[in-house]
């Protein structure tokens, strides 16, 4: 005879099986939101991280009157600290600017390429012919050489301190001998070139003569157009002498009374008693991620293909 079962253990079982599958389902939603919990934050993390690669992210509080800088900071060069690109942006935001009053170029740089400091000196004329109510000024610190001064004789006037380092209006290439280090040591140079003149100024080979004229021409030529834009920015101001644009540097005191510098002051200086605008905006274009990313893969491609070393031959230094 079989044993019959008890309708009240029927119903314990189906209770307890109705408490364990409604558990296991709240267990699940419960996973289910720290799941979308976690992607949410993790997304957010990711939006915040996006942002701040692209430098969306920290605008610069422009509602007000201000004087707007632009450092103008390293050594002047294509994809460099400074280049024309990022600094043509910068000003560009800071004419923008309903507030921007004045703009201060401040200057720590020892120069650079001749054709990233022409552009900027181009570009900042160009903006002052279509803002001439908005002045500009360049304030040097530590060093305002060579490129550097190119870019700072755009200015309507040059303020310094007085123990700041200006001046050095010439032009360089440089480079290195190795033929008598080669002969010493026995090893010869096996240099294969399409055209006469395409092994130029090549370190391992003996210098050509007619090569190093070829260079020394287009060296004063670059010289002459530096020279006409220093002339063109100073005018009347520049006290020539023999040694203006042999290369020579001053401390700050000098090039004032050299007509290269107009008067002492700092940034805060300035726009406090020039600019009348005390709240000073950083209008700098900062390296973002991407930047970097950007500046180091395409340095990596001109050194495999043995550009860098020649693009960075003629400088402003």
């Amino acid at each position: 005879m079989s044993e019959q079962l008890n309708p009240q253990d029927n119903n314990w079982q189906q209770q307890t099986i109705e408490k364990l599958a409604l558990s296991g389902l709240k267990e699940q939603k419960t996973a289910r939101r720290w799941s979308i919990f976690f992607k949410s934050l993790t997304f957010l993390y990711l939006f915040i991280l996006l942002i701040l690669a692209f430098g969306w992210f920290g605008g610069k509080n422009t509602a007000g009157p201000h004087t707007a800088l632009i450092e103008i900071n390293g050594v002047i060069e294509a994809g460099g600290e400074v280049n024309a690109d990022s600094f043509i942006s910068s000003l560009q935001d800071a004419y923008d600017s309903s507030g921007t009053k004045g703009i201060i170029l401040r200057f720590n740089t020892p120069g650079g390429s001749p054709v990233q400091a022409g552009i900027i000196n181009d570009e900042i004329r160009r903006q002052k012919a279509l803002h001439p109510k908005i002045p500009v000024y360049g304030v040097v610190e530590d060093i305002c050489a060579s490129g550097g001064y190119y870019i700072a004789v755009a200015t309507d006037k040059i303020y310094v301190d007085k123990g700041s380092i200006v001046g050095s209006i010439g032009v360089l290439m440089d480079g290195y001998g190795f033929t008598e280090v080669m002969k010493k040591v026995g090893v010869e140079r096996r240099l294969m070139t399409a055209g006469e003149n395409k092994g130029m100024l090549d370190p391992f080979s003996p210098i050509n003569p007619k090569q190093q004229a070829f260079a020394q021409s287009m060296l004063n030529e670059v010289h002459e157009q530096f020279k006409a834009v220093v002339r063109q920015g100073r005018g009347s101001r520049l006290k020539e002498t023999p040694e203006t644009f042999s290369g020579l540097f001053w401390s700050g005191d000098q090039s004032i009374k050299l007509g290269l510098a107009d008067a002492l002051g700092s940034a805060d200086y300035v726009a406090r008693e020039v600019i009348k605008q005390e709240e000073i905006v950083d209008y700098t274009n900062q390296e973002t991620v991407v930047d970097r990313f950007a500046k180091r893969l395409g340095a990596s491609m001109a050194k495999s293909i043995g550009l860098d070393a020649m693009t960075k031959g003629l400088q402003l230094r």
